[in-house]
Order: C-alpha cells, then structure tokens, then sequence
C-alpha cells in the first residue's frame, strides 16, 4: 500500500539521529486519498538520506514492511495534476448542467406561455364560433322578415291590381253612361237598375283599398331589426380594426426583432470568427510545442549516449590497470609524511572506501530492483485493459524517472568510488615503499582519461543546458498553451451563450411571428364572414326602402281613390235624389 509519509529526524546518543516516516495520507485507489488517523510512525531504512520535512512516498508489503521510499515531488505533482484536470472536468460538467437547466427551464416557461396562448386562441375560437352562431339566428330573422315583406309586397301587388280592375269597371260605366247622354237617351238620368250597378261598383273599388298600417308597422320592425344587426356588426368592425392594428404593431415589432437577429447572428459569427482563430494560435503553439519536446527528446538521447560513454570509460578503468583518471595525490607531501601518519591516512581511506562501496553495491541493487519492476509494470501493462492502462503507464512513467534519477547518482558514486580507489592504490604503493617492500613497477605508465571524462562532462553539461533552454521555452509555451486554451474555452463558452440567445430569440421570433399569422388568419376569417353579412344586410335596407317608399305611393294612391270614390258616390246619391223629385220627373 503507497502511503504519503513526511520525514522526521530524532537525536541519538552523541549527536546521531535517527529517521522515521509519519504517515500523512494513504491511497484507497487511483484516485482516492485519505488521510491516516492517529500519529503513525515507522522507522526509516538506512539508505533514507532525507531531510528533517521532506514529503516522500513510501510503498509497504503486507507485513508492513518498507518496499520501497522516494522523494513525493513528482508524484504530488501529477496527484496535483490530475486533481486539476478532475476539477476543470467537474466545472465543465457543472457549466453543461446549469446550461441545461436553463434550457430546461426556459422550454418549460415557453411551453407554459403557448399554452396559455393555444387557451386564449381556444376562447377567441369559441366566442367567434358564438358569434357566428348569433349571426346565422339573426340572419335567419332576416330572412323571416323579408318573406314577411314578400308576403306583403305580393298582397299588395294582388290588391293594386284588384283595384285597378275595379277602376276599370268604374271607367267602363261612366264612359257608358256618357256614351248614352251623348246619344241623347230620352231618359237622361239613370234607372235604378244602373244605380245599384254604380253603387255595387263603388262599393267594389271602396272595399279593394288596402289599408297600409300594418304593412309599415312590419316595415318598421323590419327597418329596426335591420339596425340592431347593424349595430351588432358595428362591434364586429371595430373588433376587426383593433385585431388590425394590433397586427400593425406587432409587425412593426417583427421588423425590430428581425433587425436585432440580424445583429445577434453577426455577432455569433464574429465570435465563431475569433474562436477559430484562437484555436489556429493554439494549434501553431502546440506544433511548436512538440518541436521543442522532440528536440528535447533528441538531446536527452544524446544526452543517454554520453552517459553511456561515460560509462564505459569507467568500465574500462575498471577493467584495465593501464588507465586512470589523473594525478591526484601529492606523492611528495606523502613522503616527507610521518609513516605513522601515513598508515593512519591509508588505514582510514580503506575504511572510507569499504563504506563506499557497499553505498554503491547497495545503490546498484536499488537500480537492478527498479529494474525488475519497470520489467513487471511493462508485464502488466502488456496485458491489462485500457483503464489499468492509464494508471500504469503513469506508474511505470514515475518508476523510468526514479531509475533515471538514481542512476544519474550512481554515474557519480562509481565515479567517485573509482577515484578513491586509485588514490588508495597511490597511498598504499608510497606506503609500501616506505616500509620497504617490494613494489613492482615494471608496469608503463598508464594512460590518463581525466581529458575524456572531462570533455564528455563537458559535452553533458551543454547537452544538458541546451534541454534546459528548451524545457525552459517549452515551460513558457505551455503556459501561453493554457492561456490559450482558457481563452478558447471561454470564447467556447460564450459562443454557446451567444448561440443560445439565437436559438432562442428565434423561437421566440417564430412564435410571435405565428401569432402574427394566425391573427391574420382570424382577421381573413372575419372579413371573410362580415363582408357577405354587411352586403346581405345592406340589400335588405335598400329592399326595404324600396318597400317603403312604394308603400308611401301606395298610401298617396289609395287617399286618391278614396277622395274620388266618396266624391262619386256623392254624385250618385245626388242623381238618385234628384231623379226622386216631381220636376225631374216631368221633365
């Protein structure tokens, strides 16, 4: 189990310390971490050179047993890393889900608004629907009414033409009776049969006089029937100007609302404009990017060949006696030396050496475990699926950094022991000499590789610089990469917004501009109905005025024929009386 242990140091006895880890926190699983309970401790190995503070990570067996220790730098970082990268998801999971929310709430707000509408439209339907009803009754009335006024208009065609047979009549006797006087009939009144024809006749014609009262007392309702349906209407008109002019004015605020769209849409592509031009500089960015990694990459190659020449120059010192690294000892100083002294000297670099070499031995089977277990991270890897894949390319990743770190100290330690070995073997040949042993010396000089080594150090450290300039610049690049990005995804983001907007002013504007329609549609509709009323009724008012006007002759007629009858029947009665008397009578 990895654990996230902060170094502490105690003093021992005459000023030695002694290094323990304390747990902070411990991995649940790849992404879960928890702090551990308690104050836990747990002594550090000997090769644990850490300082008092350090954060390190350390890996325990099952018996709790330290597997493995290194410093927590990098792995706190990509911990870092992938909690940011987490967080930045979330953020956008919670963008996207408030987006949606709105969204949501916005259709339902639209959907509540239509369906208020589709109600106020259901009940302008209705009342129109009654209304049209209303007018069908009162267009039936009508029609009631004008049989009614046929009915009239043809008695009183029969009674005119009934009445002018009866003048006819009274014509024909009076042109008869003046045919006889102008014939000079003896008898010059008129006998009393032709009397009672007269008066018969007169009665006649007295009885086919209609009287028109109750003719325009129908006439009249007519006309008054006639005005409330043209009231009626009136408010119909009205209804249809306001409909209209409500139609005028949302027009005109379709025109707005169609100008402001305009607008919206050229600012969206303005916007989109923007944002693809922030991704071509993000794209350039990257493309540089991965130029300086790979150049990058390519010095840190060479940087690996020099290590490995580096080497085998000291397999090579470790292999031959004829090389060295150079002349490092003062053999003059060791010679005017007190022996005793120099045995001491010599005495404690064997002891020096003899601790260095088992650091180094040690270290060696540090580097051949990380080894194995880049070896067994590449087994598994090789065979786990695409989830445990990730975790463990990071894992074999941070295992590649270890190894390349404790190598790189190992390339100075063997160096280092080397070193100290050669000035061992000069110490001890002085040493021997002194005390008067043999020494063979037959052997040349051998050869000095301080100038390769040097020169290949060198070479390492401007290989080094020049990866260092490039991180450095990659470093920079990749902050102006996140700035990049984050301006992207903010102009992503406000592209969104401003899309939305669109998408919703346009449905907006679709649905006032469905309104308008249908308002148009109910205005076409009640055109459609109240200009064959208004015409029907119109034809109705003329009719009636006609009926009216021929009524008024009819009436002037009649008090005509009246006046004529009673005058004639005056004359009748007159002539009657005066045939009665004796003069008359002689004559």
């Amino acid at each position: 189990m990895l654990y996230l242990a902060e170094v502490q140091r105690k003093s021992g006895f005459i000023g030695s310390s002694k290094a323990e880890f304390k747990f902070l926190a411990c991995q649940r699983s790849e992404q879960n971490w928890s702090a551990v309970p308690g104050d836990e401790h747990i002594p550090a190995p000997d090769d644990a050179t850490y300082g008092a503070g350090a954060l390190v990570m350390v890996e325990l067996t099952n018996s709790r047993q330290i597997q493995r220790h290194y410093e927590a730098g990098r792995s706190l970082v990509n911990i870092l890393q992938n909690f940011s990268s987490l967080s930045k998801k979330f953020k956008t999971q919670e963008d996207e889900i408030e987006q949606w929310k709105q969204s949501l709430t916005y259709q339902s707000q639209e959907l509540n608004r239509r369906e208020m509408e589709i109600e106020v439209k259901q009940e302008e339907i209705e009342q129109a629907a009654a209304e049209l009803d209303q007018v069908a009754i009162e267009r039936n009335e009508l029609e009631q009414h004008k049989a009614e006024v046929e009915e009239l208009r043809i008695d009183l065609e029969r009674k005119n033409s009934e009445l002018e047979g009866a003048w006819a009549h009274l014509n024909g006797e009076i042109q008869r009776f003046e045919e006889r006087q102008a014939a000079g009939i003896a008898s010059s009144g008129l006998d009393e049969q032709q009397m009672q024809q007269v008066q018969m006749a007169l009665e006649q014609l007295m009885g086919t006089v209609m009287p028109t009262e109750s003719v325009r007392e129908h006439v009249t309702q007519s006309f008054d029937l006639i005005a409330q349906q043209q009231a009626g209407l009136d408010q119909h008109w009205q209804a249809l100007e306001q409909k209209q002019s409500a139609v005028g004015d949302r027009q005109h605020k379709l025109s707005s609302q169609s100008e402001a769209l305009d607008q919206q849409k050229q600012s969206v592509a303005e916007a989109e404009s923007q944002l693809q031009s922030a991704q071509v500089t993000q794209q350039q960015q990257q493309a540089r990017l991965e130029q300086l990694e790979q150049q990058s990459q390519t010095f840190s190659q060479q940087i690996e060949a020099q290590n490995s020449l580096h080497q085998r120059v000291y397999d090579l010192l470790n292999a031959s006696d004829q090389v060295r690294l150079g002349k490092k000892v003062d053999v003059s100083a060791l010679e005017e030396m007190p022996i005793e002294a120099l045995q001491s000297l010599v005495s404690d670099l064997e002891q020096d050496l003899d601790k260095m070499s088992r650091f180094v031995s040690d270290q060696e089977e540090e580097l051949k475990l990380e080894q194995q277990a880049i070896d067994e991270l590449g087994s598994k890897i090789a065979a786990a699926n695409e989830y445990d894949r990730m975790q463990l390319e990071a894992e074999m990743t941070d295992e590649k950094d270890r190894y390349q770190m404790l190598n790189q100290t190992l390339v100075g330690q063997r160096r280092n022991l080397q070193e100290r070995g050669e000035m061992l073997s000069q110490h001890r040949a002085v040493l021997l000499r002194r005390q008067g042993h043999a020494i063979e010396s037959e052997n040349p000089e051998p050869a000095d590789l301080e100038p390769v080594l040097t020169h290949i150090d060198e070479m390492r450290q401007q290989l080094a610089e020049r990866v260092q300039q490039l991180d450095a610049e990659a470093a920079g690049l990749r902050s102006q990469i996140e700035s990049c990005q984050q301006e992207v995804e903010r102009g992503q983001q406000e592209l969104d917004n401003q899309r939305q907007a669109l998408h919703q002013a346009e449905a907006q504007f679709s649905s006032q501009q469905a309104e308008v329609v249908t308002l148009q549609g109910q205005i076409q509709l009640y055109e459609g109905m109240l200009h064959p009323v208004q015409g029907r009724l119109n034809d109705y008012r003329q009719q009636l005025e006609q009926i009216s006007n021929l009524i008024g002759q009819f009436q002037e007629t009649s008090d005509y024929q009246l006046q004529a009858i009673a005058g004639m029947q005056q004359t009748i009665q007159s002539l009657a009386a005066a045939e009665s008397t004796p003069e008359y009578a002689a004559v």
